[in-house]
Parts: C-alpha cells; sequence; structure tokens
C-alpha cells in the first residue's frame, strides 16, 4: 500500500496566498481545515492519499527535509536560513513576496556600520545574519527571538535587529527604521530529494501543477 502523500504548509500570511494556489493545483483542504476553532494540524484533501499539514513556517523546513513530508510551501528566507541539503525547490511560488532587513532606531541610523568590528543583532535567523554582517568583516552576536523583535532596542537587548519587512509599518510604530536589506523573499515548493526520487510518477506531476498554478495566476493578475 502506497504511503500518503503529505504537504507542510505555513501558519499565517503565506498560507491565505497560498490556499487559492493550491486550488489551482487541484488540491483543496477539507472543511475542518478552515474551522477556525479546530486545533487539529492535520487534514485530509480532496485528493486520495494525499494529507496537509499546518505547522510553523520554520517547521515546514524540517518536516520536509527529514522525509515526514514530501512537499512543503515555505518563504525563501526559511530555505536560506536552514540550508537542508535534502531540500530540492523547485517551483518560485510568486506569493508571500516581503524582505529580509536591518533595522534600527531613527536616532542611531546615520552611523557608520563600515567602522564597526562587532554589532549585537536580535533576530530569529542568526545564519542570515552573521552571514551579512561577515561579508561586512563584522562580527555579528546575534541574540535569538521568535517574536517582538522591535522590543529588542528600546529594551537595551541589541541596537539592531534583522527581521522580515512587508509594508514597514511595525518598523516604524516602533521607531525603527529599515537600514539595509539582507535579501527579498518569496515563497517556493520545496520537496524531499530522496521522496522526489523514489516517488517520482506521484511528486513530478504534482511539481508541474504548481508551476502551471503559477503561470495561470501570472496570466490572471
Amino acid at each position: 500500500m502506497t504511503a500518503p502523500l503529505i504537504i507542510a504548509v505555513p501558519k499565517g500570511r503565506i498560507l491565505d496566498e497560498a490556499l487559492p494556489l493550491l486550488a489551482r493545483a487541484g488540491i483543496e483542504p477539507d472543511a475542518e481545515f478552515h474551522d477556525k476553532k479546530s486545533r487539529a494540524l492535520r487534514f485530509a484533501t480532496n485528493q486520495p492519499g494525499t494529507s496537509i499539514i499546518r505547522v510553523r513556517a520554520f517547521d515546514v523546513a524540517t518536516f520536509v527535509a527529514h522525509g515526514a513530508a514530501q512537499i512543503g510551501i515555505v518563504g525563501s528566507d526559511v530555505i536560506e536560513e536552514f540550508d537542508y541539503s535534502q531540500i530540492y525547490a523547485p517551483v518560485d511560488l510568486n506569493i508571500g513576496h516581503c524582505r529580509l532587513s536591518v533595522a534600527e532606531p531613527v536616532e542611531t541610523a546615520s552611523e557608520d556600520e563600515a567602522a564597526m568590528s562587532h554589532v549585537r543583532v536580535a533576530t530569529k535567523y542568526p545564519h542570515l545574519t552573521r552571514r551579512h554582517y561577515e561579508a561586512q568583516g563584522i562580527q555579528a552576536e546575534c541574540v535569538k527571538l521568535n517574536g517582538a523583535m522591535e522590543l529588542a532596542p528600546s529594551l537595551g537587548l541589541s541596537r539592531r535587529i534583522v527581521d522580515l519587512v512587508s509594508s514597514g509599518a511595525t518598523l516604524k510604530a516602533n521607531g525603527l527604521v529599515e537600514t539595509s536589506v539582507i535579501m527579498q523573499i518569496s515563497a517556493r515548493l520545496i520537496v524531499n530529494r530522496a521522496a522526489f526520487k523514489m516517488r517520482a510518477a506521484e511528486i513530478v506531476p504534482l511539481v508541474e501543477r504548481f508551476r502551471n498554478a503559477v503561470g495561470a495566476g501570472n496570466a490572471a493578475a
């Protein structure tokens, strides 16, 4: 009996944009998925033998890398942060657009980073943050936070933060200003490399359906 095909999707903003894309690819979760009171994490779909798990964005990459899910949808920031060799990202889904940026208080934003040798940064992206500063010859001490990053400078936890930015409204509301962009981000379809080889008959056509779904969405836009 063939093992079920599991698709991991992230909670939050990307999911809202991903659902129409999933539908265009022929995959729709069951009614319980849309029930805001449900505490379930795994859901059946209209495709027999295919289910969806809804997890945190960072966990999507981990589930797929370790083969617990065969396919996932996740931002390119997560792919770059974890850099799992077991993950293949064949399709840019053209959703979930934002950027990973450095931000700091307005009053210190004019300071010259090039003159620094060390900086303390609050972020949930320590790998990408260190890589960004190493390229400038600066040692980054990263304070790992999973949320409320914008509070760190005002409470003395760090001088700077590295976080996702969309409109910049949250930064402004907390007295911060974006000073540099580390990378532009969009959501990607990711696949477990071993599953891609071992279950090619199922997964290759599904990947193509996603690719066509993106094309249809772009054409309609």
